[in-house]
């Protein structure tokens, strides 16, 4: 069995001592109460990761001010005494587990929203005692950018007026007295949380919120007492530091997460814009001099935001090197949480002396059981985050509709409330045919055998995956592999039965006399009708990714720069083409992510592609393409020896338009449903397995 003696050994922060050497790093995802406090779905989504064997659990950014301080609707506060009971509720249902808990004590700044900052206060006053307010104050924050262009909403607040170039809202400098005002608010927050028994606070310092854009001279350009030098701009949190020890008393653990680098170079910034690594070096020592327990070393802003929340291109640890200059210049601990997804890259992290704990974020949500997996030496059991972004691009549009974050590969995260983790074993061993191995069909496939079901799965290729067999063959994208192996692995364990190279029919489903029938087939690259696309030289993505068309030295257009086209296109300049990529919208990838497009369009342009946008293909050559302008006007004419097309997905339904009318039960889920992402086709399929009669 796999021993990690380092990762399993007890580690104290402060007068704490903590089980073993595992954090969870903070995350909002919107399971809070419209009241600021933790609520029934909130406690058990933080005591299932209690249970789940964690050390300690640092708490989701957590508000301290009501006026200027909101981040979103459901975010957790310990801004008013009355937030005391609740949050103590929670406490006691996470110590029960033997886990420690600390509440990460946050202001936004510039990072708000206006519609926030001008209404909050009365909303959540209001729905308070007329909870039937919220459905109006939704409707409108679903259309907040229109409302923020308006004009009329106040500015957020910072410590001077520089806008984030990514929210590009209106800004303004805090006042001197109300920079105070939220030092003693930061030390009553921490006081409420004491009192709620917690173990401790962490001030959030990092991803631009407002201690970093204190802390950075590329956001606090003031001239007063808490601008301009080091010790200046330091001024802020070492303020609430003193304040909280005045409230608190000198023994209550305060951990501080600071972005030690910027990355405001990556962008195109001057090498020496912001923060850079000796410079968070600088304010790390600070910190300890002031006496704070352990810092928890992240990175970036807002802005430069891949940079602590990576995409899938980023390799695991990559970031490591930070937390290690940290660690050999402090001698309190280390916190951070550097990429990792599996045991053996903590524990190597630990005996490398890179960090004292191992701070896990995406990965309980992707498996709140990680921790005891490991312990029990079953690691090959975790299900491993894919680095998708599809929690916060979730939490983000969930945020305005009322609804918490999601997690692509674990279906459950934030619905813990009402579904059971361990289902009923009504399943009777009745047989339930699957139809296909991507990650829809492996996903019902472990919930039915979990049941007591008999799950077959027929999958025609060789492998499982599905399309995810294609959407790993782009650089960087070996994450994607995570996915499909865990599933089929979990599919395996609660006893389904897998039959590769064997395609479905009506026929060898009736021999099966199976109690139901689900249709997981996927879908389809869609091949234009244009005029000249039936030629040899025309393909689809699909042919490219699959190995079956190969290019090298090619002119090759790329028509359509969904995210799918943009990462063919990546593949296709890396194998020596000289690639263009065209577009019929005004921008590149219409309805993309942005975190997704920030990650492969500076790698496009590395590589030389050229990119098109407001034009439409008109027609194919022997060896060049026409083009007309999206808004009408002249065409031209542009070289390609090779024209691949990325405009879309059809479903693949064929087999159960066939079978639907030939069984009792027969279902459709996934892609060949309604073509989606990896969350659509878990989340559709792990419903439907649950709830089937």
């Amino acid at each position: 069995m796999q021993q990690y003696t380092k990762l399993f050994s007890e580690g104290k922060i402060g007068n704490v001592t903590l089980k073993n050497r595992i954090v969870m790093s903070p995350m909002v995802l919107g399971t809070g109460g419209l009241d600021g406090t933790p609520g029934e779905q909130m406690m058990q989504y933080y005591e299932e990761r209690a249970r789940g064997g964690v050390g300690l659990i640092i708490t989701e950014a957590t508000r301290v001010d009501e006026k200027h301080g909101p981040l979103a609707p459901r975010q957790l506060a310990m801004s008013k005494d009355r937030h005391i009971e609740p949050f103590a509720r929670m406490v006691k249902r996470v110590h029960r587990h033997g886990t420690k808990i600390f509440c990460q004590l946050h202001h936004p700044g510039r990072q708000n929203l206006s519609l926030l900052v001008a209404t909050w206060r009365m909303s959540e006053a209001i729905g308070r005692h007329w909870h039937g307010y919220w459905n109006i104050f939704f409707q409108v924050a679903q259309h907040a950018e229109l409302v923020e262009k308006t004009g009329i909403l106040p500015p957020v607040t910072a410590p001077s007026p520089v806008p984030c170039r990514l929210q590009k809202q209106k800004t303004r400098a805090l006042k001197t007295e109300e920079i105070k005002e939220l030092v003693i608010e930061f030390g009553a927050a921490a006081r409420r949380v004491q009192l709620a028994g917690a173990d401790g606070v962490e001030l959030h310092g990092a991803h631009g919120y407002l201690i970093q854009e204190f802390l950075s001279p590329y956001t606090n350009r003031r001239t007063d007492e808490y601008g301009g030098s080091f010790e200046n701009r330091m001024r802020f949190i070492t303020e609430i530091i003193a304040e909280i020890r005045r409230q608190c008393g000198k023994d209550f653990p305060i951990i501080a997460r600071i972005s030690v680098d910027e990355f405001y170079r990556e962008i195109g910034d001057p090498a020496d814009e912001g923060i850079t690594l000796d410079e968070g070096i600088r304010i790390a020592k600070k910190l300890e001099e002031c006496g704070i327990d352990a810092i928890d070393v992240s990175s970036a802003s807002y802005e430069t935001m891949n940079y602590w929340l990576e995409p899938t291109s980023f390799q695991t640890g990559w970031r490591s090197y930070l937390a290690k200059a940290v660690k050999e210049n402090v001698s309190i601990p280390v916190l951070a949480a550097n990429l990792i997804r599996s045991p053996e890259q903590a524990e190597q992290q630990l005996e490398e002396g890179i960090q004292d704990f191992i701070s896990l974020g995406r990965p309980l949500l992707a498996d709140p059981d990680w921790a005891n997996k490991a312990k029990s030496g079953h690691p090959e059991d975790i299900r491993r985050c894919i680095c998708c972004l599809w929690c916060f691009e979730s939490m983000l549009n969930g945020a305005v509709r009322n609804k918490p974050g999601q997690c692509a590969v674990n279906p459950r995260t934030c619905r813990e409330v009402g579904i059971p983790k361990e289902p009923k074993k009504d399943g009777d061993g009745r047989i339930v045919a699957i139809v296909g191995a991507g990650p829809a069909g492996l996903t019902a496939a472990e919930m039915l055998g979990k049941r007591g079901f008999q799950p077959i799965v027929f999958e025609k290729m060789p492998f499982t995956g599905g399309q995810l067999q294609l959407a790993d063959k782009p650089p960087r994208k070996e994450k994607i592999d995570w996915c499909f192996e865990d599933l089929e692995h979990a599919a395996r364990k609660a006893g389904a039965e897998i039959r590769l190279n064997t395609e479905a029919d009506a026929a060898s489903l009736k021999e099966l006399q199976p109690y139901a029938v689900i249709v997981a087939t996927g879908g389809d690259a869609v091949h234009p009708s244009i005029p000249g696309a039936d030629q040899p030289h025309v393909c689809t993505v699909t042919e490219i990714l699959n190995g079956s068309v190969k290019l090298e030295g090619k002119a090759v257009a790329v028509i359509g720069s969904g995210m799918t086209g943009l990462e063919t296109a990546d593949l296709l300049a890396e194998q020596g083409n000289q690639v263009t990529i065209v577009e019929m919208a005004d921008e590149i990838a219409p309805g993309t992510y942005h975190q997704h497009t920030d990650d492969i369009l500076p790698r496009l342009q590395s590589l030389g592609v050229e990119i098109l946008t407001g034009w439409k293909l008109a027609c194919v050559g022997q060896k060049d393409i026409t083009l007309e302008p999206s808004c009408g006007g002249a065409q031209i004419q542009k070289p390609a020896q090779q024209v691949v097309m990325s405009v879309g997905v059809r479903s693949n339904n064929g087999l159960y338009e066939k079978i639907k009318n030939q069984f009792e039960r027969v279902f459709l889920i996934g892609d060949a449903k309604k073509i989606g992402r990896i969350a659509q086709a878990t989340h559709d399929a792990y419903d439907l397995a649950r709830k089937m009669k």
